[in-house]
């Protein structure tokens, strides 16, 4: 600090704000090499995602780049297309990718027979390329399912959304957590939070257009990158992701 800057308060305050916001820009970088960032905490760490779930204790530590425990197998590096049940219906199975929205879109516009439902296995990933895909299978008046045992984590949930009905077995996981929305890290930490705030306001509007209580993202929102938060039957139930059972 100049010897200016040491007798004038004001000065101070100004150094030390900038600080402030190089640190925090640094630290968003890195989560963004990373894939997420998250601060060191001195609380217990959550347990894994091998124990189940009850009421109060649903978050779960998480990594897409692990076998998810509850999957049939190792899940693929993107997500794949595969046609199932006599062509009436596509399997999407994998992480989400940057630009899969578009190539699966190809890929299911090249079938013979227009598919009627898609089956979901997936951790997430891209939440662009999940509101895009969504929106697409909505459009074409598609159903989305899962399967006993599989998962749908992360950005997923939104393409279980898009479905104009949905049905998740009380045996197949779905959870939700924090998304990374910035462009570019480089940037002030205004300017950082801007486009996360951009990027919540874009899912809880497109939760909303698919007829999902956009309160799910209550859960998201405390819950981080490193973390899932798995939702009960009753909470898809309460969200609207499912029909509530009959009385």
């Amino acid at each position: 600090m100049s010897t200016a800057a040491k007798r004038n308060p004001v000065a101070r305050v100004l150094v030390g704000v900038l600080g402030f916001q190089l640190l925090l820009g640094g630290l968003l970088f890195i989560g963004d090499l990373q894939n997420g960032f998250r601060l060191p905490s001195m609380g217990p760490k959550a347990p894994s995602l091998s124990e189940p779930v009850r009421p109060g204790d649903q978050t779960r530590r998480f990594s897409p780049n692990r076998v998810v425990p509850g999957s049939r197998e190792p899940l693929p590096e993107r997500l794949t297309l595969t046609v199932v049940s006599a062509g009436t219906a596509v399997l999407l199975e994998g992480e989400i990718a940057g630009g899969d929205a578009t190539r699966i879109l190809k890929q299911i516009e090249e079938l013979r027979e227009a598919p009627t439902r898609a089956i979901l296995n997936s951790p997430g990933g891209s939440v662009q390329d999940a509101l895009e895909l969504g929106r697409a299978l909505r459009l074409k008046g598609m159903e989305t399912e899962m399967r006993e045992g599989d998962i749908c984590y992360s950005a997923c949930p939104y393409l279980l959304a898009a479905g104009v009905t949905r049905t998740v077995p009380n045996k197949a996981f779905v959870g939700v957590h924090q998304h990374y929305f910035g462009e570019s890290t480089l940037l002030p930490a205004f300017a950082a939070v801007e486009d996360i705030q951009r990027g919540q306001g874009q899912v809880m509007r497109y939760l909303d257009q698919m007829g999902i209580d956009p309160l799910v993202m209550q859960h998201a929102l405390v819950t981080p990158p490193d973390e899932i938060y798995v939702l009960l039957p009753e909470e898809l139930a309460k969200y609207k992701f499912i029909e509530a059972p009959a009385e």
